[in-house]
Parts: C-alpha cells; structure tokens; sequence
C-alpha cells in the first residue's frame, strides 16, 4: 500500500530543512538515496527499540522489529531504498512511534496533523551534525560553487571504472542483486565471445529498473490502440484510431509528468530508458518509434507497446525500410506480457503474420490470444470463429497446450446485446475481468520474469561461448583459414550438433542456424577466443549458488 499523501507536502518548510540535513548525512556515499545499512545506522539515533535496531537485517523480511515496520510503510514503491520523500515519510513514523502510536501502514493517512508534528529526538546527531560542518569548513568548497550531481551505485556500477569495486552491502533488493551478478560474472563472459552482436546487446542500469511492458500484435484495425485507450479510459499522445492501417510506428506508452510525445531517435540515446538496444536497428526503425508519455496511475506500473498493424504479403518487407520481425523480437524478449489481437473478420494468419509470431519463439509463456470485437458475430458464428481461431493458430504455434483465448469486445462502447444476447454480454465480461486480472498481476510477477530471463539470458549465453570457442577450436593453425571458415558455415547446423553432444546441451536452447550464420559471415572466426573454463564456473557458481543465495535474503517486493 503506497503514502496517501506526498509526505513532503505535509511537512512545512522549516521541518523539511532539518529533514534534507538529516538527508545528507545519512546519505554516507551521496548517491540520492538511503540504503538498508545506512537507515539502520541513522535510525539507532531515535533509541526506538534500540535491541531490535541492533538486530535488524535489512533483507528486506519485513519482519516485526521497529526497523522493519517503519522501512515497510516508508519505502512504499517497494524499491528497496529510501529517497528524499520516503526519507521523511520513515521520520514521521519515527516520531510518532515515540509519541506512543503504533506503526501501521496507514497511520501516515490517519488524521493525524503531520505539519505540526515535530521531528523526532535524534540522540547525539546535532553534535555530529556540527561536527561535519566544522569539517566542511577546513576543506575547499568547490570552485564551481555547482552540487555534485546525484547518481544511485548501481548506475555507476555499469562504468568499467567502478565495477569492480562494488560490495555485497551495496546490494538492497533481487533487482541490485542480479546488477551486480550481470556485472561480475555474466558481462565479461558475453564480451569474450561477442555474445551482444549475435543475440542481444549488453543489459545496461535501465534495462533492470524499468517498469513491466505489455506488447500488443496484430494486424492492421484489429483494435490494438482502441485496447490500450479501453484500458487507461483515455487517449494516449499521438493516437490514432480508423478502420484503415493508422499506427505506422512503434509507440511506447509509458508514465511521464505531461502529456507528451518523444522521438525514437532521442528515446534511444535516454539513459533512464530501457530502448537503448534499438540503435542497431538504425535510423531507419527509430523514424517510425516514439515514446508517449503522459500521467496515468495504471502506467505507473505497467508500460504498453503499441505495435503497426502487420501487413500482409510482400508489403511488410519491401514498404517497411527496416526489420519488422528483428525488432518485435527485440520487444518480445523485454516484455512480461504479449497480446496478439484477432478480429472476427481477419482469422486468415498471413505468412508475415507466421514469421512475426515465430520470431516470438522462446517466449510462448508470455503469449495470449485476443479474440477481439467478438460483439460483431452472433452466439452461433462465435462458435465457429473461435473453433477456426484455434484451428490456425495450431498450425503457426507448435506448442501441445492449447493457447489463453481472451474473447471481448475491449472497448468503451456498450456490448452489441443485439447480436451477442444476454448470454453472450455475461461471457465477454467474465473474460474481460481476466484478461484484467492477468494485467494486474503482471507488476507481481515482474521480479520472477526478470530473474527467469536473467537465467535464460545466462544459458544462451553459455551456449554461445561454447559454440564461438568450438568454431575457433576448428579452424587451422596456419594455412587454409578461409576455405575452413567458408566450410564451417556452410555446415553451421552439423557443428550445432557437434557442440551439443560434446556438452551434453538441450538442443532446443540453440540458436535459429540461419540467423547465426547470417551473422557470422562478417566475422573472421580465427580472431575468435578459445574456451575459457573459469568464465563458464563462474556463470555456473552464479546460477548454482549466488542466484538461490540472493532469492534466500531477498523476498519478492510484491508479496
């Protein structure tokens, strides 16, 4: 359960300057923000419960100690750190715990007068407060008379100068646990063997602090827009809706401060955003990709991205100047949900429809079917349209279960009672509460996804190692090179085979030949690195023992 109110805003001026001193002392490494080590520190201050101060783990347990129940209120967004504004919020609960009330999660909501209520008593901080300022004094002030910019550890994590100096207690929640793992074991093993050419490039800071994304595919007036505009019960910046193919672009509708839209070429460049890995798709893509921005409480949570309608034919590859399947690709494997949308009167799955869905391969768990404006057809035709719906996606999705079928009319017009009867509207809404109830789970899911990708990221990753450091194993030491390379390409799904015996490997965790090979015709395989045991342990020790080790210190914020 979030604050009610901004606790900033509760507080007057003259109590939020002592907070931002307070702030800035407790901050010990100046990064903008308040670990778990650094509030029990700053918390022994305030003698509450002083035996369980000195007990407390920040592990984040949420256990009963005093500890824990003012980080649990405080640290609402469940991020793992106190910022400026929960920094207040956990020293209003402070003092009112010494004022006797017990903590809850709504006492900050109750009616309690929080701009008249007074900072707690602080033992022995005015005097180290005075102490630092004496200090502060002596040394030289800086010359530009400027604040240091403020960044979080983690974000200086991903610089080649400070990695390797990053400590365990720098880690507050899976999130920073799986930075600093990526960082130190699994980042050198996908440099070594150019892992981020071939199959995805390098994870950066943003990449593990964004929000959950839903990706929604189909083909063109199959209400794409029209369900993302159902679901925030509004329109999003540059939407377009008509029967015609309006979305010519990829559009990522996310939380922002105002309504706004923001080109792809300047999204990509963003640190804060995850999309930076869309830059290898070229100038070309980013033109037709834009980020919408506006204030929603659902976006806060979750992020959509709305795709162009597929096209059918020859028109997807020769109209569109950049990788259609490449880049949905690219989304598929960032996203926690993906919707392919159907319409009664488009069942027919086109052949770049097929390609599109097959470059979705490896994630089928993400995948569910919407039947949408199902209102159109009656009870009768419904059957039939759902049975064929069934029919052809068995002959595109090679999977032995039977795929999630959303069937609706998601929209903000009332259902077509006239055409569905009252049979038909009590089914559409019974769908469409799960449809939502999925949505809504995705936010407590969203850890789990990050580590199961992690981890299917670390395999691949392993695998790619293997089959780089075979094809160098295989070429001659002196003369001959390019005939052997030209052969091991050719032979590239022979060699697949070969690599997956000698390590005893899943073959379905290998990568597609073709596009393997497409790739490696640009590279000289004699530059290529021989196999390196340690680099592997490692990346085995991490999904052996330090991946378990952090999901035993660390509980799922959500839960």
């Amino acid at each position: 359960m979030e604050i009610a109110s901004s606790p900033i805003s509760s507080c007057s001026k003259e109590h939020q300057k002592i907070y931002q001193e307070w702030f800035g002392y407790a901050d010990s490494d100046v990064d903008g923000r308040i670990t778990g080590n650094d509030a029990i520190k700053f918390f022994a201050f305030s003698n509450l419960s002083r035996q369980d101060l000195k007990q407390a783990s920040f592990s984040l347990n949420y256990d009963y100690t005093a500890f824990n129940k003012v980080w649990a209120v405080a640290d609402s967004k469940r991020q793992g750190y106190l910022g400026f504004g929960e920094f207040v919020a956990a020293m209003q609960l402070v003092s009112l715990a010494q004022a006797g009330h017990e903590i809850t999660h709504d006492l900050l909501s109750s009616k309690i007068d929080l701009e008249s209520l007074n900072p707690p008593v602080m033992e022995g901080l005015d005097e180290l407060l005075a102490k630092k300022k004496r200090s502060q004094k002596t040394s030289e002030p800086d010359i530009n008379g400027g604040s240091t910019v403020q960044h979080s550890p983690s974000a200086e994590w991903f610089s080649s100068k400070s990695s390797k100096k990053v400590s365990l207690s720098s880690v507050t929640s899976i999130i920073d646990g799986l930075k600093r793992l990526y960082l130190k074991k699994l980042k050198p093993l996908e440099a070594t063997y150019r892992f981020n050419d071939f199959v995805s490039p390098a994870l950066t800071n943003s990449d593990f602090d964004a929000k959950p994304m839903v990706m929604l595919l189909g083909q063109y007036s199959t209400g794409k827009t029209t369900f993302i505009k159902h679901l925030l019960r509004s329109s999003y910046p540059g939407a377009h809706i008509g029967p015609e193919p309006t979305t010519d672009r990829f559009v990522v509708v996310m939380s922002g401060p105002d309504e706004r839209s923001i080109p792809g070429n300047t999204v990509a460049v963003q640190a804060d955003m995850p999309f930076s890995g869309l830059t290898t798709f070229g100038t070309a893509f980013l033109s037709k990709f834009e980020c919408s921005q506006m204030p929603h409480p659902l976006l806060e949570h979750i992020t959509f991205v709305d795709t162009p309608g597929v096209l059918s034919g020859e028109k997807q590859r020769t109209q569109r100047a950049y990788d259609f399947t490449g880049v949905t690709s690219w989304f598929a494997s960032k996203c926690d949900l993906i919707l392919l949308l159907f319409d009664p009167h488009k069942l027919d799955v086109s052949d770049e429809f097929k390609r599109v869905i097959s470059s979705l391969r490896g994630h089928d768990d993400k995948i569910r079917v919407v039947l949408n404006k199902a209102d159109q057809v009656d009870t009768q035709q419904l059957m039939r349209v759902y049975g064929a719906l069934m029919w052809s996606l068995g002959k595109v999705i090679n999977t032995p279960e039977v795929m999630r079928v959303y069937i609706g009319s998601f929209n903000d017009k009332p259902v077509n009672e006239a055409a569905t009867g009252p049979i038909g509207k009590e089914l559409f809404e019974k769908e469409q509460e799960d449809l939502l109830a999925d949505l809504k789970d995705i936010p407590k899911k969203a850890c789990d996804r990050q580590i199961n990708e992690f981890v299917k990221r670390a395999r691949a990753a392993k695998i790619h190692a293997y089959i780089i450091s075979h094809l160098k194993k295989e070429m001659p030491a002196m003369m001959g090179k390019a005939k052997a390379q030209q052969k091991l390409i050719d032979n590239l799904g022979d060699e697949f085979g070969k690599v997956q015996r000698e390590f005893h490997l899943p073959p379905g965790d290998f990568p597609h030949v073709e596009q393997f090979r497409e790739i490696l015709r640009g590279y000289n395989i004699d530059k290529f690195e021989k196999l390196k045991p340690k680099m592997i342990q490692a990346v085995d020790d991490m999904l052996g023992y330090d991946i378990p080790e952090l999901l035993k210190s660390f509980r799922n914020p959500y839960d």
